[in-house]
């Protein structure tokens, strides 16, 4: 028996045992068999909304629509039919419910997030004042009465057991539909909708599908209250009454396939107790509701899992990624079998995009041919991620044409033309980062599977799925890492996943956005060989600013520059174009990393680590690590992927509180201040992948920066002594930061990190991703900044990463392997194989 297949029959044991016991329990305390009635009706109208809530990720604060809607329609069909059945009344209620569900949801659901949750407010607000006032029909403030239940079912025992067996019957269905693969993506859409729809899912339809489920199992729960009292009002229509819903999910637990149930079971106790003392017993259960999302947020089902671990911590285990293994391992066969057809599989024709007064690709025209690796080069800010965007549907052209294997795929959507053979990896990580590294790819190869939109298969029964899952984990580099959470790798094994989410598709062209970005020199050329080894057998369209790497690699290149294709050839015509050099390549790495000017620190001590340990959970990621940082030295932390490299610069910024351990900073001990009080007192800290804040221009960045750290903490850095040091900015003061390229991008994060009074600065891969002139730039500034202040530069660009720094701390699985002066191992390159591995 698999684990999916016990848990779900532990879970069923559990139900019927407690529908079982239920009455007799509360029959104990003085509440007897209509409470029980209640409590699994609830739990059910519970459930229902949890298909959303939990599972989706879609917040609904109206949810009573659908509980109200199905009692007023089975009322009215019962009271039309004489209540002669029961059956047919919940029947057409049911089919109402869903029918309306379809029709509302496929309006509301164009909206995402606060929007969506707002409009379903609405539509609760709408259908409470149209049923209280539609006197005539629904009975307005009086309620709609002269219900009866069949005889058989009169008394109220009789009918709990008819309720719970309807109950168990709904929650086995549920159960069932959750464990397929229809529900694998709803959990997807919940982490990631973006991704899932890459991977080729219409997100919309399966967002429908769950929003119509949701309401049935809602609405049926509302059709038994009407029977439970034998009349209905508009009180279920109520924002009340769905708020009161989407606590009893909150409560219970909303990760927790049962845990809306026990949510249900705790308001019904909390509402019969607390109501015989006050009227006011709603604000006690909203206080309570307040405690569970700040202190217990995965409720009630969780709360045993969070005493464990508060109390009884499970036994460490090592640094990210240390439980990986690594081999050589054949090309998956279902990547190995494609055949293009020979020709060109992806043609763009004059491709357009302008962003208001900005052509970001401009007339941008190129040809990838069967089984060639094509390297698309250009500065940062060139367009290349724009015409990655364009020719996979997820941003529509303005102009001109993109057509695979001869289909004209413009202006389709990015799940259908990935269904076409369109795979896609992204420049920044793009993961489900709560699922596990199986899940992550399990999804991506069932996209391509028939049993893709079964609602009732279990996902561990489609055995063909999983050996494909298997084999990708095997061929990535990321065996031994399966039953991780993808978003607890590190950075350069969530580069690894994301390319795998690529090609676990299937697809008859990759289109592989910077892979390389953010690995190790070891994994760089690894993954780089596995791509080529790809595009024997279908083609790739690459970009990547290891240029280097992709003249070694490539089959035809085309470089871009300001939207526009500057040289389209071979490699010979890249490299030797003058233009090229002026605008991409600069003076070249020796060149830029012989400039550098080390050695020339003070003896004074700025900044201390001291035996530091960190932990993520139950994994040990630093393990006394101890190290001290001098007055205008420049510090790099190297190792491999998982190493603990951004880890220890989290413990110095207090993004992470170490676990033991001294992180001293002249004479302020900084283990235990918040990340507020480090930046403060002097550290400034660049974020892997920038961290800007989207949506604010490049001065408003830089003030809030400044806003708290004018405290005379270190050297104070003025707005024009920032832009001294970046004269590119200041044209781009007054631009949204999201827009600018990607350079202009990390300029502005290492600004808004000096700004206000710095003594260290912390830089996390600030070469990432970059093109080569670029890197110069910063490079050249780094070297600049040594006078004023210390830095600390974790890089896996070991050539500029050495040439910049005064000493070298090498890290692996979480401790401190060796403390060296990066001249010698930059200039001993057994040394440094011997050192890093490398």
């Amino acid at each position: 028996m698999t684990s999916q297949k016990f848990l779900a029959v532990k879970n069923l044991l559990i139900v019927a045992l407690a529908l079982v016991v239920l009455p007799v329990l509360l029959s104990r305390i003085g509440l007897g068999a209509n409470s029980a009635v209640e409590v699994v009706i609830f739990a059910l109208a519970a459930m229902g909304l949890n298909v959303l809530v939990g599972y989706t990720g879609l917040v609904s604060f109206g949810h009573g629509i659908w509980f109200g809607t199905a009692a007023y329609v089975a009322g009215l069909t019962a009271r039309s039919l004489g209540n002669a059945s029961m059956a047919v009344a919940l029947i057409v209620a049911v089919a109402a419910t869903a029918l309306v569900a379809a029709l509302v949801g496929f309006l509301v659901l164009r909206r995402r997030g606060v929007y969506f949750s707002l409009m379903t407010l609405a539509l609760s607000a709408m259908g409470f004042q149209l049923a209280f006032r539609w006197t005539d029909v629904t009975g307005g403030e009086n309620g709609l009465g002269g219900i009866e239940r069949p005889a058989l079912l009169d008394n109220n025992l009789n009918f709990y057991v008819f309720v719970a067996l309807l109950g168990f019957a709904v929650i086995v269905l549920l159960q069932r539909v959750l464990q397929s693969p229809f529900g694998s993506v709803l959990e997807a859409i919940r982490e990631n909708d973006g991704r899932a729809q890459a991977l080729g899912y219409d997100v919309r339809r399966y967002k429908l599908k769950a929003f119509v489920l949701s309401a049935v199992i809602t609405g049926l729960a509302g059709a038994l209250l009407l029977y439970k009292n034998r009349m209905t009002s508009a009180e279920p229509m109520s924002i009340i009454f769905s708020g009161e819903l989407l606590a009893m999910v909150v409560i219970g637990g909303m990760r927790g396939y049962l845990g809306p149930a026990l949510g249900a079971l705790f308001y019904i106790l909390f509402r019969e107790y607390l109501s015989m003392y006050t009227e006011n017993w709603l604000l006690w259960f909203g206080l309570i509701f307040l405690g569970f999302v700040i202190f217990a947020r995965q409720g009630m089902i969780g709360i045993g899992a969070q005493f464990r671990r508060r109390f009884f911590p499970e036994p460490e285990i090592g640094a990210a990624m240390a439980d990986r293994r690594t081999g050589d391992y054949p090309l998956p066969r279902a990547i190995a079998g494609r055949d293009g057809g020979g020709g060109d599989v992806l043609v763009a024709e004059g491709i357009s995009k302008n962003f208001r007064a900005i052509k970001a690709v401009d007339d941008v025209s190129l040809r990838v041919r069967d089984r060639t690796l094509h390297a698309l080069l250009g500065p940062n800010g060139a367009g290349k991620t724009t015409a990655f965007n364009l020719m996979s549907g997820i941003v529509p052209t303005s102009a001109g044409r993109v057509s695979l294997l001869g289909q004209d795929i413009s202006g389709q959507s990015a799940d259908r033309i990935s269904n076409l053979g369109l795979g896609r990896s992204f420049q920044i990580t793009n993961l489900f980062p709560e699922l596990t590294v199986r899940e992550n790819i399990r999804l991506a190869v069932q996209a391509r599977d028939p049993s893709r939109n079964s609602m009732l298969r279990s996902t561990a029964s489609v055995a063909q799925v999983h050996e494909k899952v298997e084999e990708m984990i095997n061929w990535v580099g990321l065996a031994g890492m399966e039953n991780a959470r993808a978003g607890s790798l590190s950075y350069g094994g969530q580069r690894l996943l994301d390319l795998g989410l690529a090609l676990a598709t299937e697809p008859r062209i990759l289109l592989a956005d910077e892979p390389l970005a953010g690995l190790s020199v070891a994994e760089r050329e690894r993954v780089g060989l596995l791509i080529k080894d790809v595009s024997k057998s279908l083609p790739v369209l690459l970009v990547e600013h290891d240029i280097d790497r992709v003249f070694e690699l490539a089959d035809h290149v085309t470089v871009m520059a300001d939207g526009k294709v500057l040289v389209d050839g071979t490699v010979d015509d890249a490299r030797n174009s003058r233009e090229v050099r002026d605008i991409y390549i600069g003076s070249g790495t020796s060149a830029v990393a012989a400039s550098a000017r080390q050695g020339q620190f003070s003896a004074e001590r700025i900044l201390r680590l001291d035996k530091v340990n960190l932990h993520y959970g139950k994994s040990h990621i630093l393990q006394d690590v101890s190290f001290d940082l001098h007055k205008g030295e420049i510090l790099a932390l190297l190792g491999r992927n998982g190493a603990g490299k951004s880890s220890v610069l989290k413990a110095v910024t207090g993004i992470v509180a170490p676990s033991s351990g001294s992180v001293g900073l002249m004479e302020h001990e900084l283990a235990g201040l918040s990340s507020a009080r480090i930046a403060r007192l002097g550290i400034g800290y660049v974020p892997q992948g920038r961290g800007l804040f989207a949506g604010m221009t490049v001065r408003e960045n830089l003030e809030l920066g400044r806003i708290r750290r004018q405290t005379g903490e270190g050297t104070h850095w003025s707005l024009e002594e920032i832009l001294e040091y970046f004269p590119r900015l200041r044209e781009r003061l007054d631009t949204p930061a999201d827009s600018m390229s990607g350079g202009e991008q990390q300029m502005a994060a290492v600004a808004r990190a000096l700004s206000g009074d710095i003594r260290v600065l912390l830089l996390d891969e600030p070469f990432e991703g970059l093109a080569p002139a670029v890197v110069e730039q910063l490079f050249r500034t780094f070297d600049k900044l040594r006078d004023r202040l210390s830095i600390v530069i974790v890089d896996h660009n070991l050539d500029l990463a050495l040439a910049l720094s005064d000493r070298t701390i090498v890290l692996e699985r979480g401790r401190v392997l060796h403390e060296i002066e990066s001249r010698r191992i930059a200039e001993d390159i057994e040394l440094r194989r011997e050192m890093l591995w490398m």
